[in-house]
């Protein structure tokens, strides 16, 4: 079994390839600390599994997951974040990972998670089960940060955490004009006018760290 870590952090994945064949018999590990080297490990061998981070420098690893989905359908990808699950777990299923996961959770759990994936199930934790079902049941329309890109979604995430559009312009390594425009798109996405009232949002949906 070949596995890919995509994470930018060596002792995670130094940690993940540990507990990975400890638990699996001839398992072999990959390792990528971004999405470039990601690419290239991923043209370079056949894999049955990637574990992905999203936070990852330059490229996040939604936009990695989204071209696996198209390049490699046929692969799947557990996501593991230090982001709590109501930030990211929907958006990276719908965005086709196979399972979402904190860097919070035990080893068991993790093992659990890779076990069900490839066997072709989803995995997804009770909590994040629930509110899949509260959806259904009270038949309640997106929330207004779902409707966001996942580039808005970032933007509006630091703009919730007070940086202006030059810091977090040059933090997504893009131009001031991109950033204003992403923030113009989410502020009428969701029906607002200033960056105080998507603080205000940001809070009371837990949506920052």
């Amino acid at each position: 079994m070949n596995v890919l870590i995509v994470d930018d952090h060596a002792v995670v994945r130094r940690g993940l390839a540990e507990i990975l064949t400890d638990e699996f018999s001839g398992v072999e590990v990959g390792h990528a600390d971004n999405v470039a080297d990601a690419r290239q490990c991923l043209r370079q061998q056949q894999w049955d599994l990637a574990i992905i981070d999203i936070a990852l420098p330059e490229e996040s690893g939604l936009m990695l997951l989204k071209e696996i989905r198209d390049v490699w359908p046929d692969l799947p990808v557990l996501v593991l974040s230090f982001h709590p699950e109501k930030r990211y777990a929907l958006r990276a299923l719908r965005a086709g990972a196979a399972g979402y996961l904190t860097k919070e959770a035990a080893p068991r759990e993790l093992v659990s998670a890779v076990r069900k994936v490839l066997d072709g199930g989803k995995y997804v934790t009770q909590s994040i089960a629930e509110r899949l079902a509260f959806k259904v049941e009270d038949g309640t329309g997106e929330a207004p940060h779902e409707r966001l890109s996942d580039r808005e979604y970032q933007v509006m995430v630091r703009i919730a955490s007070g940086k202006t559009v030059s810091q977090i312009a040059d933090e997504m390594r893009l131009s001031v004009n991109t950033i204003s425009t992403y923030r113009s798109r989410l502020l009428d996405k969701m029906n607002m006018e200033t960056n105080a009232e998507v603080t205000r949002y940001a809070v009371e949906n837990e949506l920052m760290d």
